[in-house]
C-alpha cells in the first residue's frame, strides 16, 4: 500500500467498505452501518471505496449520507478491483482499529460489535467466519472450501474462512504490509510474520438481495496463483538461493543419474545400446543447463535481496516491546514490507 496516514483526530474505529456496482445495496447498507456504528459509542469513520462502478452506487451513495461528517467516499478513475480498493482505504483512514466488509449486504454490520469485543480480548486480527454461507455450492462454496485448506495448510495459519472480508485489524498490522493481485484474503498471514495473533469468530452470512456478484471461479485460480507468492513470501523471500539452488541441484542430481544410466547401458547392457538412439544425452545436458540456471537466477535473486535490505536499512526481525534500559538500536523495527 502507498503511504501510510497515522491514526489521527482521536479516531477508534475506520469502516472501510469496497464497492463495485452496488447501487442496489449501497442505501441499506449505510443505514445499518450508521445505525451500528452510533451505538458502538466509538468516535468512528466510515469510508466507502467505489472501484470505478459504473451504475449509481456513488449518487446513491452521496444521497443518503449528506451532512455526515463521518463518511468519506473514495472514487477510482476505473475498476482496478477489490485488493486495490481495499488497500486505497486503508491508506486513507485514521482509526486506529480498521474494519472490512463488503459492500453487497451478505455481510452483517450488526457482527461488528462482537468482532471488536472479541479484539478486545489481546488479539491482533479477527477473521469472520461464514459457516452459514448462503451462496451457490458448486460455483462458489465448494471451491472456496477447497481454497481455505490450501491457504491453511500452505500459509500455516489455521482459518476456515479466508474469503470473509468482514475482519477488524489493528492498525499496526497492517502499516508495512503491500497488496496486490488477490492478497487482501491473506492478510492473516502477513499479520502473523509481525507476531500477530489470529482469531476467528462465526458471522451471520446473508443471501444476496440485489446486484450481481462479481466473483467466480476464474477468481479462485488467481487466488491460487497469489497464494504461490505468498508460499514464496513466507518462506524464501530472505533467503531465496534455497529455492533456486535446491532446484538447480536437483537438476544435478537427475543428470547424474540419467548420466548413471546411460554408462550402464553403454558398456554394461546385454547388448550395448548405442545412445545416440536415446533421450538420455539430450536429457543429461538439458538438467545439467537447467541447474546451472537456477542456481545463477538464485544467486542474483540473493544480491537483490541484500541490495533491498541494505539500501532501505532494513532489519530481518520484528521488536515488539523494549524493557528497561536504553535501546541501542536506533531506526526502524519493522522486518519488511511486501
Amino acid at each position: 500500500m502507498g503511504k501510510q496516514l497515522p491514526a489521527k483526530d482521536g479516531i477508534e474505529l475506520s469502516i472501510i467498505v469496497p464497492l463495485f456496482n452496488e447501487a442496489d445495496n449501497v442505501e441499506q447498507l449505510y443505514r445499518e452501518l450508521a445505525d451500528v456504528a452510533g451505538r458502538l459509542g466509538r468516535r468512528h469513520e466510515m469510508l466507502f471505496v467505489d472501484d470505478g462502478s459504473t451504475d449509481q452506487t456513488v449518487e446513491r451513495l452521496r444521497r443518503v449520507a449528506a451532512g455526515n461528517p463521518q463518511v468519506r467516499i473514495i472514487r477510482f478513475r476505473r475498476n482496478f478491483g477489490q485488493t486495490a480498493a481495499i488497500s486505497a482505504g486503508i491508506d486513507y483512514s485514521r482509526g486506529e482499529l480498521l474494519c472490512l466488509l463488503d459492500g453487497d449486504l451478505q455481510n452483517d454490520p450488526a457482527d461488528i460489535p462482537r468482532l471488536l469485543d472479541k479484539l478486545a480480548e489481546g488479539y491482533d486480527v479477527v477473521s469472520g467466519w461464514r459457516r452459514q454461507r448462503r451462496d451457490p455450492l458448486l460455483t462458489r462454496r465448494l471451491p472456496s472450501a477447497i481454497a481455505n485448506r490450501l491457504i491453511s495448510w500452505i500459509g500455516g495459519v489455521r482459518l476456515h474462512d479466508y474469503g470473509c472480508t468482514l475482519k477488524v485489524y489493528r492498525r499496526e498490522m497492517l502499516s508495512d504490509v503491500r497488496l496486490y493481485g488477490e492478497m487482501h484474503r491473506f492478510i492473516p498471514i502477513y499479520a502473523t510474520w509481525y507476531g500477530g495473533r489470529i482469531t476467528e469468530i462465526e458471522v451471520n452470512h446473508r443471501p444476496r438481495r440485489g446486484g450481481r456478484s462479481k466473483y467466480g471461479l476464474a477468481r479462485t485460480v488467481k487466488v491460487v496463483l497469489d497464494l504461490m507468492v505468498v508460499a514464496f513470501l513466507s518462506y524464501y523471500s530472505r533467503k531465496p538461493i534455497y529455492v533456486f539452488g535446491g532446484f538447480g541441484l536437483l537438476m544435478f542430481l537427475v543428470a547424474f543419474l540419467f548420466g548413471c544410466y546411460g554408462i550402464y547401458l553403454k558398456f554394461f547392457a546385454v547388448p550395448p545400446l548405442m545412445l545416440n538412439r536415446t533421450p538420455i544425452p539430450a536429457i543429461v545436458m538439458g538438467a545439467t543447463v537447467v541447474g546451472f540456471l537456477a542456481i545463477f537466477l538464485g544467486l542474483l535473486a540473493e544480491m537483490n535481496t541484500r541490495i533491498y535490505y541494505e539500501s532501505q536499512r532494513k532489519v530481518t526481525y520484528s521488536v515488539k516491546e523494549v524493557i528497561g534500559g536504553e535501546s541501542g538500536i536506533a531506526g526502524s523495527s519493522s522486518e519488511f514490507k511486501l
